[in-house]
């Protein structure tokens, strides 16, 4: 008889020691399970992040090439006849023989 009491606790250590590294195991995979939730939470908020970022330079890039396109048409309206005469009216005070200017009084 005492071979079958030896024989039941050792099954109920194996049962034992079984249900513990069942809970261990479950244990771990929880805790695993906890750590991809926030890191997934974290790369979504630096994805959103990111996106936003994103936006902002494209928005900006058109802004520049809109200023870029401005210029190159400044550019070529500053190689004009017309700018080099606003610009000797307008700075150096320069006129036509033939025109006639008329200045306000205080």
């Amino acid at each position: 008889m005492a071979g079958r009491t030896g024989r039941k606790r050792a099954a109920y250590r194996k049962k034992t020691q079984n249900r513990f590294s069942m809970f261990l195991a479950l244990l771990v995979v929880a805790m695993l399970s906890v750590v991809v939730a926030v890191s997934s939470v974290r790369l979504h908020q630096r994805l959103q992040d990111y996106q936003a970022r994103y936006d902002e330079l494209q928005e900006k890039i058109e802004e520049q090439k809109e200023r870029q396109a401005w210029l190159e048409e400044y550019e070529k309206y500053t190689q004009t006849k017309k700018y080099a005469e606003e610009v000797a009216k307008e700075k150096l005070g320069l006129v036509y023989e033939d025109e006639i200017l008329f200045k306000e009084r205080d």
